[in-house]
């Protein structure tokens, strides 16, 4: 029976990458490149067709219809990515990391230029909304699988001090995403005007991120397969993988639940800056489109350098200090800061935009660990599934924010119920953090080599 990572086991010569080789650098570029592509084509229907979304629907459809078919876009999103992880999870640990990422970038690759070729409402009618939630199913089930190869991967191929710098350089990937579509819908506005479904934005403007990101993945996907190497703990394991079942070997299932719990944390705490914060901004801190814009394009920058700050010092004082530092912070100061925030805190736009720059800081510096500290957690027969398993399923109890915000509202101020699950998520990760190991000198190899170590 394998083992649970444990900082006694040291670095085994079997389990040992080739420092600097080739081969290495390959498969961390592949992975933060990949990543950052994963995240731009998350981000399209957030950013790019929020604007276009009345080019596929009825206009006789009222704001609540509306709403709640447009919310059917991203729940598709969210059901696809899950089942993508648990499918390509099982094929990265089966078939090997590489073939995994390339089937996966390929995939959502292919679907996101079908999306961005999507004809609207008045030539396919209501066809025309249901093709795109299909499509958006499908492309969340290959999202879900396009980082359990290429991260585990490259987890696996650089020496253990040099873990945290790739996991934090890996992480960063979706910051710059999210900056790069930002700007690029920025100056797609400027050049296509918006407006109802014939405007030129709603015709043209919101296509060119989509294509742009399917061009990038299917780059990505043919210079992947041209340049990355397979892993060698995986090669390493053959004689020990088992079809995807030593996710359930009590070592790696009682992984699954930490690491589920502490996701679900992290999951909480991002959800309240990706997705609270721009209407915090636009509503009681009243900054304008292109203001709230340029405020969340600042704080991405920002958190990419803070993130792989925040993954150093996790490869300086262990991963498990940092990760109880880092939910602390988010709880209290992070907290107060938001309350401050939804408050009569800031002054003016200025004032507004600094004080978010501060809360995504705080909020959100748990995230530089999460590649590095999932990958470390599961012996290599388990690696895809758990990484793809731990990342994706604790997004679905955290998506329901709304809900939560809903009853919450019964008790206090409404403003003030996203302070709450920054508490509720900072304490998750808490839980999560104290009742794991720490894992920052766990060897990579297979666990026959972990247990001779």
């Amino acid at each position: 029976m394998s083992t649970l990572p444990s900082a006694r086991q040291a670095e085994a010569p079997a389990g040992t990458p080739k420092t600097g080789s080739d081969s290495s650098k390959h498969a961390v570029r592949g992975a933060i490149v990949g990543f950052m592509i994963d995240n731009f084509d998350i981000y399209l229907p957030v950013v790019a067709l929020a604007p276009a979304i009345a080019y596929f629907l009825s206009p006789d459809l009222g704001v609540q219809t509306i709403a709640l078919v447009t919310s059917w876009i991203f729940v598709a999103t969210l059901v696809g990515r899950p089942l993508g992880a648990l499918i390509f999870g099982w094929l990265a640990d089966t078939i090997g990391r590489r073939r995994a990422t390339i089937i996966a970038v390929t995939g959502f690759g292919a679907t996101t230029l079908a999306i961005g070729v999507l004809p609207g409402y008045a030539t396919w009618g209501i066809g025309a909304v249901v093709a795109l939630v299909a499509l958006r199913f499908v492309d969340g089930v290959f999202l879900g699988g396009g980082y359990t190869g290429a991260s585990p991967l490259a987890m696996e191929s650089v020496p253990a001090h040099r873990r945290g710098l790739v996991g934090g350089l890996i992480q960063s990937g979706a910051n710059v995403a999210y900056a790069a579509i930002a700007l690029l819908t920025v100056l797609m506005l400027a050049i296509f005007p918006p407006g109802g479904p014939d405007s030129a934005y709603s015709q043209i403007g919101w296509r060119i991120p989509f294509l742009v990101g399917a061009v990038f993945a299917l780059l990505f996907a043919v210079h992947y397969a041209r340049t990355v190497e397979e892993s060698e703990a995986w090669k390493e394991a053959r004689d020990t993988r088992t079809g995807g079942a030593a996710i359930l070997q009590r070592g790696n299932l009682r992984s699954l639940l930490q690491v589920f719990v502490w996701m679900t944390g992290v999951w909480l705490c991002l959800n309240s800056i990706t997705a609270l914060i721009p209407a915090t901004l636009r509503g009681s801190n009243g900054l304008s489109a292109t203001q709230v814009t340029w405020t969340l394009v600042v704080l991405y920058v920002v958190l990419t350098f803070v993130l792989i700050g925040g993954a150093l010092l996790s490869q300086r004082i262990g991963r498990r200090p940092y990760l109880i530092i880092a939910s602390l912070v988010a709880a209290v100061p992070g907290a107060a800061a938001y309350a401050w925030l939804v408050g009569t805190g800031p002054t003016g736009p200025v004032h507004a935009s600094v004080i978010t720059i501060v809360v995504g800081v705080l909020v959100m510096a748990p995230v530089a660990v999460v590649t590095v500290y999932i990958t470390e957690r599961f012996t290599t027969e388990a690696r895809g599934l758990g990484f793809g398993l731990g990342y994706s399923l604790a997004v679905v109890l955290p998506s329901f924010y709304a809900t939560y915000q809903g009853w919450l509202s019964n008790l206090m101020p409404a403003a003030y119920t996203v302070v709450v699950l920054v508490v509720l998520g900072g304490l998750f990760q808490l839980v999560g953090a104290l009742f794991g190991p720490e894992t920052k000198h766990v060897q990579m190899g297979p666990s026959t080599t972990r247990e001779s170590s």
